[in-house]
């Protein structure tokens, strides 16, 4: 049975419903290379064309770049059609401020050799995301990214890589959000990380609608399967995956792909051609797989695939509908490249 990209999917007990296939905008803000206003425009119109109509920003995709492409795309489009989600966490300062303030927590972005720069996002404004997850900088982050958009509201404020600041992002960050689903600025609230086991901390410690799990749910990475996905399915939380491609490796397996925003470790990459050989041999591109496999979870609502131009975009609404044989993900248990708990297309229909 072929999965709908435009199907809309309940998110866990909000009221917000979002197509299977969401749109994720990192690339669009630059990364890795600079994109135009042009382009990124109509890769964003030929989406909606298509009719994706879950989007998902944050302040640090392009330094503002994303927010704003998001918000000529959604002007003047009925504001019931489509769901938004974006981030909190990282405020964005003029470069002399940031100079001028070394003691500020900036989240910097070290580049593979080791060296810290900005080496990730091109053809960006003359700003720096700084780490600020108290209630001021909640409230300032929304009222900042309210402007970038032009909308008069949000739908989804995801607590973006707070990894080394959990106590700033429970104590403080997570009551603000709180307080601004129950006044209703908000519909649902959750946090977006790289990683499964804070997700799980947060699951347990407080009262989320959602998460977006980047990379640690996917084909090649299933340790979302240890404790994060269970306790979501018990508590009715919906997961958003991002990065179903694990920063591209998954898509084009090779020394030169990226893993976790960076060149694949050895064992990554050998995994990687070992799935890509299983698919080949059942006459089904890994891309397809790495799409279908996510979305078999019951925890998981959308996929929120970056795509940077149209034929990406146009390639990824065609792999979630190739047909896939019961046959691949029999092998790829029996390969142990697939964990044994872990739903596929086929365990999703049976039951």
């Amino acid at each position: 049975m072929p999965i709908d990209p435009y199907e809309l999917i309940r998110l866990g007990r909000s009221g917000l419903e979002l197509t299977r296939l969401g749109f994720g905008t990192a690339p669009l803000g630059g990364m890795y290379e600079a994109v135009s206003d042009e382009h990124a425009d109509a890769v964003l119109a030929h989406a909606w064309a298509l009719g994706i109509r879950y989007y998902d920003g944050a302040p640090i995709y392009g330094y503002g770049l994303a927010e704003r492409r998001l918000g000529r795309l959604l002007a003047g489009k009925p504001r019931g059609a489509f769901v938004l989600s974006t981030k909190i966490g990282k405020l964005l300062y003029p470069v002399d401020e940031v100079s001028a303030h070394p003691e500020w927590d900036r989240d910097w972005q070290k580049s593979p050799d080791g060296t810290t720069n900005d080496w990730i996002w091109r053809g960006v404004p003359d700003v720096r995301p700084v780490f600020d997850f108290s209630r001021d900088g909640v409230l300032r982050s929304v009222e900042a990214s309210l402007e970038r958009t032009g909308l008069d509201r949000l739908d989804i404020l995801w607590i973006h890589d707070p990894d080394s600041h959990w106590e700033q992002a429970i104590g403080s960050a997570y009551p603000a959000l709180a307080d601004l689903r129950s006044q209703g600025v908000v519909s649902a609230i959750g946090a977006g990380m790289n990683q499964a086991e804070m997700l799980a901390r947060f699951a347990r410690e407080g009262d989320f609608d959602a998460f977006m799990c980047a990379g640690r749910y996917t084909l090649l990475d299933q340790v979302a399967l240890d404790e994060l996905l269970p306790i979501c399915v018990e508590k009715g939380i919906a997961v958003v995956i991002a990065g179903p491609m694990n920063s591209g490796l998954l898509a084009d397996p090779s020394p030169d792909s990226h893993f976790n925003y960076a060149p694949p470790p050895a064992m990554w990459l050998e995994k990687a051609l070992r799935l890509k050989a299983v698919c080949e041999r059942h006459g089904v591109p890994l891309r397809a797989a790495a799409l279908q496999f996510v979305c078999a979870h019951p925890a998981v609502a959308a996929v929120a695939a970056g795509v940077r131009t149209i034929e990406h975009l146009d390639d990824t609404v065609a792999m979630i509908g190739v047909p896939i044989p019961d046959e691949l993900w029999d092998e790829l248990r029996a390969e142990g490249l697939l964990a044994a708990e872990a739903p596929t297309p086929k365990a999703a229909l049976v039951a």
